[in-house]
């Protein structure tokens, strides 16, 4: 891998879904995810942001290809994954691990701690007997918990410290790559700073690349260096974190920021947003899917689908009225 070569790369990504019995619109499928194409660089931070159903969640299984693409490629380390061999691909999976939503769907209730940690040790054979004992018990160290605590069952710790053990998992074949779908959503609001800040923590310790998906715009302007935003299924606009969150160029983004709320804000502020819901991605609008619920909606927005084209301060942009705007 070449030093100016991204450590994982999307190009033209989709993934369509079926829907049974042609769904309420006669329509047989949907596009959950659209023609999206990112890079991330190594030890690099990517947020993505988005409202539930806008395709957050897909992409990032797309991207580890948990799911196959319908369209497109990913690229990790300059090689597709699609065009990989099922040896090779395993034998990529230590480099590349994922964080899910819920602590307590992703551990297994009848197993000790310490064995789901080593997991993915065992089965690609990086360490085996007292070995693995003793990297479970530092791996519960570098998450914050008792190291003493490996026998435990998962019952037994909160919902914060679930998600640390899950961290500590994804943590213990040594990845490159950690793609962490909303991490903090299903965790109580007093430790859901915690497990962020630990994150953070571990991205600068161990030097890694984190696709970081959230709808928490606080949380993702915390820890990403870059930010893609994502509308039924497309990025809609991609740049660096600071200059997204400082000038949004999209209306949708402007809206996401607006709906934020603001700890020096008044109480009584009320809350700027997109108005209505998002569309039925079986049935999207025609031209730009957001035209519906934009402010700045012209009749070009309904005739035309807007290409995400490059805007000054490396920034990309899906909106024909940008500049105006």
């Amino acid at each position: 891998m070449s030093a100016t070569q991204p450590l994982l790369q999307a190009d033209n990504v989709s993934r369509e879904f079926a829907v049974r019995g042609g769904g309420l619109f006669g329509r047989k499928s949907f596009l959950a995810v659209r023609d999206v194409s990112l890079t991330l660089g190594r030890a690099e931070v990517l947020g993505v942001v988005g409202e539930s159903g806008c395709g957050k969640s897909t992409l990032g299984r797309l991207l580890l290809h948990l799911q196959a693409p319908t369209g497109g490629h990913v690229a990790f380390e300059g090689e597709v994954l699609g065009r990989m061999k099922p040896a090779k691909l395993r034998g990529l999976r230590p480099k590349m691990q994922m964080v899910y939503q819920d602590p307590y769907a992703s551990l297994d209730p009848r197993r000790s701690v310490g064995a789901q940690i080593t997991d993915g040790l065992q089965e690609h054979g990086m360490a085996k007997g007292a070995e693995l004992q003793a990297r479970a018990e530092a791996l519960l160290a570098e998450v914050g918990l008792d190291p003493t605590h490996t026998a435990r069952l998962p019952h037994e710790f909160s919902g914060g410290q679930r998600q640390r053990i899950a961290i500590a998992r994804a943590l213990a074949t040594g990845p490159e790559l950690v793609v962490a779908d909303e991490p903090v959503s299903a965790l109580d609001v007093s430790v859901q700073a915690q497990v962020v800040n630990l994150m953070a923590q571990l991205r600068e310790e161990r030097g890694l690349a984190m696709v970081f998906i959230s709808h928490d715009l606080h949380v993702v302007r915390h820890l990403s260096d870059r930010v893609a935003v994502m509308y039924l299924g497309r990025v809609v606009e991609e740049g660096p974190a600071k200059e997204v969150f400082r000038t949004a160029a999209h209306p949708y983004t402007r809206a996401l920021i607006a709906a934020t709320p603001q700890l020096r804000e008044p109480a009584d502020k009320p809350l700027s947003s997109a108005q209505g819901e998002l569309p039925n991605p079986v049935s999207p609008p025609s031209g730009c899917g957001f035209r519906t619920r934009c402010p700045f909606a012209k009749p070009l927005c309904a005739e035309a689908l807007p290409p995400l084209r490059s805007l000054a301060s490396n920034r990309l942009v899906a909106c024909h009225r940008a500049e105006e705007i």
